[in-house]
């Protein structure tokens, strides 16, 4: 049975109301609580480790896939290793992430590693959030780990977000790209009081026309610590574009370290970084219209973090 905080969590990492239509697998406090499955999308328990294969049949289209996972007992720190396979030509949404309600002194820790296998010409888009709330002494700690393999003509689009609440992370991605393969990342992260994040994505772009866009977007507020490192490869004739913009406020540190390595030709590969404060005719502005400083800075925030 799902509880009130429960519903909140579900809400707050998966836009969920209810019990979502079609296939899912919802994880509570390391255990799974409530699945179902399609006629196009099966969900297996792996039998050696905890975690579950998701397997996508070919052509599936306009499905979605939800996964979300909850934790609220004290002391727990959760594993699991979560597979999926993509089916050739099809088109599938899969909605992931956690939340943590923590009220208790001792840390809750969520480790999840994913892996993904994009058949040829599939494409996937992949919502990852994370949330903590509660309002205990224990640190909230979340540590995604994403591996993603895109065939031939596939795309994967990934919304990485880290909403509030969440004390430290150490979020890994590595993506390997074929012939014709898309990448498109969008990753937003906010961090507050002594919160740690850090953000490394890796791309190797393997494939002849293979591309990559990655855009992370940050702010970090109170005495928070940021570190991204992003860095693009090109084995073959490629394009790929890494941009990473944070706003920092109050005594936050943030580092910003994008990478690019060309092994071909005609691999072409750009990066950039912007790290700053809010603009102040930004705040001027909106305040000329009566809102206070704080109401305002809000606002540009909410705007930036989309």
């Amino acid at each position: 049975m799902l509880t009130a905080i429960d519903k909140v969590l579900l809400e707050k990492i998966a836009d969920l109301h209810e019990i979502p239509q079609g296939a899912y697998n919802i994880r509570k406090d390391g255990q799974g609580i409530s699945r179902n499955t399609t006629k196009n999308i099966d969900i297996i328990t792996k039998q050696d480790k905890p975690g579950i294969d998701i397997i996508i049949k070919p052509g599936t289209k306009g499905e979605s896939v939800h996964i979300p996972v909850i934790l609220s007992k004290e002391g727990l720190t959760d594993v699991v290793y979560n597979t999926f396979e993509i089916g050739e030509g099809s088109d599938v949404l899969i909605v992931a992430g956690c939340g943590i309600h923590n009220a208790g002194s001792d840390d809750e820790q969520h480790d999840g590693i994913h892996e993904f296998y994009v058949r040829k010409g599939a494409r996937m888009k992949y919502v990852e959030k994370h949330y903590g709330q509660g309002g205990g002494t224990g640190k909230n700690i979340l540590n995604p780990k994403t591996i993603i393999e895109v065939e031939e003509n596939g795309v994967a689009e990934l919304e990485m977000i880290q909403i509030k609440g969440v004390d430290k992370t150490v979020r890994d991605t590595d993506v390997i790209l074929h012939k014709n393969a898309r990448l498109i990342v969008s990753e937003r992260l906010h961090t507050y009081m002594v919160q740690n994040a850090e953000s490394n994505i890796n791309v190797k772009l393997m494939g002849e026309d293979s591309s990559a866009q990655v855009i992370s977007r940050s702010v970090a507020q109170d005495d928070s610590k940021q570190v991204f490192h992003m860095n693009l490869l090109g084995y073959n004739k490629c394009a790929g574009h890494i941009q990473c913009d944070s706003i920092i406020m109050d005594n936050a540190k943030v580092s910003a370290i994008p990478e690019i390595s060309a092994f071909h030709s005609d691999a072409q590969l750009v990066h950039e970084a912007a790290i700053g404060k809010i603009a102040s005719d930004q705040l001027i502005k909106l305040m000329t219209l009566g809102l206070t400083e704080k109401e305002a800075e809000n606002i540009i925030l909410k705007g930036f973090l989309g």
